[in-house]
């Protein structure tokens, strides 16, 4: 990854380039009445290559379903929403390349990611500073709203949901004693998610005795694996993101642990059934969401989805949705108190802003709200068992009671 120094330096040539156009007035005067033909713009800056695009191409398929959804029933009070993509890739820097040019060159009113929490420590500072609102859909690290005032999130932190993993692994085998701990210790969320999850352990009686790091983008884990297994534990936690984790359970399986492993939010997609294909069978993980939630909204949304991929939504699909979701509908209620068409872009945006922290919508997650700092306030939340057919080809996840 990128050493503090240069992200520095990166920052301040982008940044200033963009204080630069905002000082200027160049590109920011512009009023609705300019973009209404072809929609309001609104970012979409995710990962659509790099090691994080199996979580953030899931992301982007939420947010085309929106797209097509919302404006299929009237966009924003009569004129349609347009998503505009830049490829976040897996890095700070791709990912505040991506804001920049949604800032300033696509004048969007609002972006939707990155990616992940790493991505998010570096770029969302962009946007705050732009006063261009963000909503986070997968960025569960300790602190993401706490950016600034234009941040908020609709992925629920991972301080609500590691726990739940763990109860489930207890409730299955409550012999549980010894648990084994890896994480990515070049990537934030994973840092951030390892803590809780060590947190958690502790506080459940239960004895951490390794933790073993490896990189977000190593492939042999056969050390870490193997002096883990030597001290036998019950149980093993992983947080990272998802090719590098499913490769960690192949691994380990294929060094003969069988007992239980714990998932973080990096395992919350069906992508990674291939990496570790039938060794991925019995791998616990907390949900934000289930397919089954029995609300209209995520009928219509889980229905096309499956028209459109030939598969159940998965999480990370899901918050793709309901980021884009809050967007219209928050602008809906800004344009409703006062008419954004008569509005500079830079007014439009703090009002959107305003309207999104104030705001209770009814999404596929459940019903969500905000808190003043941007923090999402969700009520229900699962526990899910990966469940691989006998070839290894296909896996489902299927939600515990």
């Amino acid at each position: 990854m990128f050493g503090q120094k240069a992200l520095s330096v990166v920052f301040f040539i982008l940044t200033s380039s963009l204080v630069a156009c905002q000082n200027s007035g160049e590109n920011l005067s512009s009023s609705p009445e300019n973009r209404s033909s072809a929609g309001i713009p609104i970012g979409v800056a995710l990962a659509e290559t790099s090691n994080l695009a199996l979580l953030g191409q899931e992301s982007v398929n939420g947010a085309k379903i929106a797209e097509q959804y919302f404006n299929d029933r009237g966009g924003v009070n009569g004129t349609p929403i347009k998503l505009i993509f830049q490829d976040a890739g897996g890095d700070e820097t791709s990912a505040i390349n991506a804001f920049v040019t949604l800032i300033t060159k696509a004048k969007v009113v609002g972006i939707v990611g990155p990616s992940s929490s790493q991505q998010a420590f570096s770029a969302d500072p962009i946007a705050d500073r732009a006063k261009v609102p963000v909503i986070g859909p997968t960025n569960t690290a300790e602190g993401i709203p706490e950016i600034g005032p234009f941040v908020a999130r609709v992925a629920s932190p991972v301080t609500v949901l590691a726990p739940n993993s763990l109860k489930a692994a207890l409730k299955l085998n409550p012999k549980i004693r010894r648990v084994a701990v890896f994480y990515a210790q070049n990537d934030a969320f994973s840092q951030s998610e390892t803590q809780i999850f060590q947190n958690a352990i502790k506080k459940l009686g239960l004895e951490i005795i390794t933790i073993q790091k490896f990189q977000t983008t190593d492939t042999d884990f056969q050390t870490q694996a193997t002096a883990a297994i030597h001290l036998k534990p019950d149980l093993m936690v992983i947080s990272g993101l998802a090719a590098d984790s499913g490769n960690l359970v192949r691994q380990i399986r294929e060094l003969g642990y069988r007992g239980l492993i714990v998932g973080g939010n990096g395992f919350n997609t069906p992508n990674i059934f291939p990496v570790c294909k039938q060794l991925c069978d019995g791998v616990l993980v907390a949900q934000a969401y289930s397919p089954d939630h029995p609300s209209e909204i995520n009928r219509a949304f889980r229905q096309a989805y499956v028209d459109r991929y030939r598969q159940d939504p998965p999480q990370f699909s899901a918050q793709g949705f309901t980021a884009v979701q809050v967007f219209v509908e928050a602008l809906t209620t800004a344009d409703k108190k006062k008419s954004l068409a008569g509005q500079l872009i830079a007014e439009q945006r703090i009002a959107l802003n305003e309207a999104i922290l104030a705001g209770k919508y009814d999404t596929p997650l459940g019903e969500i709200s905000f808190t003043p700092e941007g923090e999402v306030i969700q009520k229900q939340f699962y526990v899910a068992q990966i469940r691989m057919e006998p070839n290894g080809r296909k896996g489902r996840f299927v939600f515990l009671k």
